[in-house]
């Protein structure tokens, strides 16, 4: 009898033999694993397992994972080429894709984002046919849409990342030049995530108190203060980090993080993400943009004045 059966008298065998709340990452780049220590700090999942094509990268992020175990809360950390180590996943976020480098805008990621995508969807949903995917790769707009039709799952069980994290940098900005903490700061980023996204001017506010009330010019060309150039640094966000670091990740770790703790403990918190809203504000077209979403899946449908939507059928395809 070996060491441990000696030590250890299993009194119930698990009937699944699998994890109950598992996460897997597919892409240990920079910002994969940003997303993997983010999730493993707040404690979401039984098992994380970690998918990639660089096998030595991989197995290295794995083990220095698994060496600050004593440290995290979740018990096992794995890890593998093969997608069957994602097998039984409640929900799988997809960070793998060309990066994206100085100057290049989201969108000329698209097709060899796609080609990657119908790699690895395919392969998720025949170990994981029950999870919900969450897509972080850019465009991630395009690549949500992609993956939801590579997929056959239902539209709410397939989100991308969104504005999250933009309406996160919008608050950010308006906290340093209020000097106030962002989470008394209220402001929403909708539409594309990036470049072609629209801030919702009427609806920021401070701890309630509307900026639009106080200073009616907010947000526009007439606007002395110019606050206009806080959504354009919002959007020159990313670019900046890239130029200064060479690539993103910590804030879209935290932020993916932040949603992946939305669905996997359905605390109802509104996001703003992508999804697909055919049929919703006079949308006809088949196509990902931005909504507020609450991750038990039912939409919530703001009236915003002016309405933001109006501007989507500039930026997207039908």
């Amino acid at each position: 009898m070996s060491l441990k059966d000696q030590l250890i008298h299993n009194v119930h065998k698990d009937e699944h033999g699998h994890a109950h709340n598992k996460i897997s990452v597919v892409g240990v780049g920079a910002v994969g694993m940003a997303c993997a220590i983010s999730i493993l700090m707040r404690d979401l999942a039984d098992e994380l397992a970690l998918v990639d094509v660089v096998e030595d990268k991989l197995r290295g992020e794995m083990l220095d994972l698994q060496h600050g175990s004593l440290f995290l809360r979740t018990p096992k950390i794995t890890s593998g080429k093969d997608y069957s180590v994602t097998a039984h996943s409640k929900l799988v976020i997809v960070t793998a894709g060309a990066r994206q480098q100085e100057g290049e805008s989201r969108l000329n990621l698209v097709q060899r984002n796609v080609n990657i995508f119908k790699f690895i969807i395919p392969n998720v949903v025949k170990y994981s046919p029950d999870c919900k995917l969450l897509i972080v790769s850019n465009p991630v707009d395009i690549l949500t849409y992609v993956a939801w039709k590579i997929s056959g799952f239902p539209k709410h069980r397939v989100i991308g990342s969104g504005c999250n994290l933009d309406s996160a940098r919008f608050r950010h900005l308006m906290g340093e030049r209020l000097g106030i903490h962002p989470l008394s700061c209220h402001g929403w980023i909708v539409g594309e995530h990036g470049d072609s996204s629209v801030p919702v001017w009427s609806g920021v506010n401070v701890a309630g108190v509307s900026l639009k009330a106080l200073h009616p010019e907010l947000g526009t060309d007439a606007d002395k203060e110019h606050w206009k150039e806080v959504h354009k640094q919002v959007v020159d966000s990313a670019y900046e980090v890239i130029k200064l670091k060479g690539y993103t990740s910590w804030a879209i770790g935290l932020s993916v993080a932040d949603l992946a703790e939305t669905i996997m403990k359905n605390l109802r918190r509104v996001h703003p993400i992508s999804t697909v809203v055919k049929g919703m504000h006079g949308i006809k077209g088949s196509f990902i943009i931005f909504l507020l979403i609450d991750f038990s899946f039912f939409f919530f449908s703001p009236t915003y004045t002016p309405n933001p939507f109006s501007h989507f059928s500039k930026y997207f395809w039908y």
